[in-house]
């Protein structure tokens, strides 16, 4: 059995020995064929596939407030197995490794089963993510114009905002960003190995916390920290191993500061999918890009050609990547000129769908809004979410977009 993220839910099942069994999840909701057995307690051996004579029914009941889950799951036993069903798995949100994370919380074990979750985000609509004015066409604002938005899990036109890097925050910030905005919000970003300065029990908190609204969480491109050191392979696979037990999604591979052969990326790009995790390269055209080295530095370090980036996008894409990140130095960031021409040749060639870039300035992403319309994906701060969010929906704009950006769909 596996759990879908949407509404909070609480099951209770009876085992053998006649004492309650139950598994508190963050907002979840159980998958289909769960659901069809919940008016009919006999069919336990349905969802975990065994009979059970001592069955006595099947409950699930709504839990309506914010679950607290750490203290519910140090309080309550986990013996039931999670037995995996066919399903799309990329729009899954597993309970991988949770033996690992819950042994920290008070010396709990259970045999979960690990099933493996994409750049896509659930598909079943969430609590988490209400209906927002603007959709609202009977009481709220849905009589104004605006872009509609897919619903997650989207292809284009998806949102990555930027995790504590600039400014310091944690779960109760986070909490209030996805409360308000995670309708438009896809993907979570931890810069700069941040999240290794943070304390366990609050990096997990806030991972899971972005999973209960159906967002994916990456961890940004430290694996070119873990790169440099002695005995690479066995670094690597302690920081892959280290990353899935704290339920990361993605693992975003970068080398603006390093020089790598395209036969080791594609390597690691295995390496990191037979972990259970999702590769995400990141490319660019400027040597010693990643760490906001001013304009003139990177100037005299020399960029390479932007046709670099498309035949190693292509290469990375046919390995299996499900989308790559452009990294903005070298291109809008800390320039003296913007590189739009290299924009340009990399979208010429790679599917858009395919590739996100950094744009965490709002002349930024107001231009690649302009210039590529709403589909185009886009890594942000956390900060200028709704900025970037009223720019899609065309509802605001800068002098250039105001009133311009329009889409034709239902």
């Amino acid at each position: 059995m596996y759990w879908q993220v949407s509404t909070t839910l609480m099951m209770v099942v009876p085992n053998a020995a006649g004492n309650g069994v139950r598994f508190l999840g963050p907002r979840t909701k159980l998958c289909a064929s769960a659901e069809r057995t919940v008016k009919g307690g006999r069919k336990y051996q349905s969802l975990f596939g065994r009979t059970s004579t001592s069955c006595k029914a099947l409950r699930v009941e709504r839990w309506s407030h914010r679950l607290n889950h750490r203290a519910a799951l140090a309080r309550l036993p986990l013996t039931t197995p999670c037995y995996p069903t066919p399903h799309n798995m990329s729009s899954v949100r597993s309970i991988a490794n949770v033996s690992t994370r819950l042994s920290r919380l008070g010396g709990l074990s259970t045999p979960y089963s690990s099933c493996a979750r994409g750049l896509a985000t659930a598909k079943v609509p969430s609590e988490a993510s209400p209906q927002t004015l603007l959709q609202d066409k009977k009481n709220g604002f849905g009589f104004l114009r605006s872009n509609p938005r897919p619903a997650k899990p989207r292809k284009l036109g998806v949102t990555e905002i930027r995790g504590p890097y600039y400014s310091a925050y944690g779960k109760r910030h986070l909490q209030d960003v996805l409360e308000t905005m995670s309708y438009h919000i896809d993907g979570l970003k931890f810069a700069g190995g941040s999240f290794s300065l943070l304390p366990e029990r609050a990096l997990v908190e806030m991972i899971e916390l972005a999973h209960e609204h159906d967002v994916y969480v990456s961890t940004g491109g430290f694996i070119e920290h873990v790169l440099t050191h002695a005995d690479v392979f066995n670094v690597v696979d302690k920081y892959l191993k280290k990353c899935k037990d704290l339920g990361f999604d993605v693992v975003e591979l970068s080398s603006g500061f390093l020089s790598f052969p395209p036969d080791d990326w594609l390597r690691l790009i295995e390496r990191v999918h037979n972990n259970g995790l999702i590769a995400k390269p990141e490319l660019g055209i400027q040597f010693g890009a990643g760490g906001d080295t001013s304009a003139a530095e990177l100037e005299a370090a020399g960029q390479s050609d932007p046709s670099r980036v498309v035949s190693l996008g292509k290469k990375f894409l046919d390995a299996g990547v499900e989308r790559l990140m452009i990294e903005s130095e070298g291109i809008t960031e800390n320039v003296q000129t913007w590189r739009t021409e290299a924009i340009q040749a990399i979208l010429k060639d790679l599917p858009m769908e395919r590739v996100m870039f950094e744009a965490a300035d709002p002349k930024v992403f107001n231009w690649y809004i302009r210039e590529f319309g709403v589909d185009v994906n886009l890594f942000v701060d956390h900060s200028q979410i709704v900025q970037l969010s009223c720019l899609r929906s065309g509802i605001w704009g800068m002098a250039d977009t105001f009133g311009k950006v329009v889409s034709y769909r239902h």
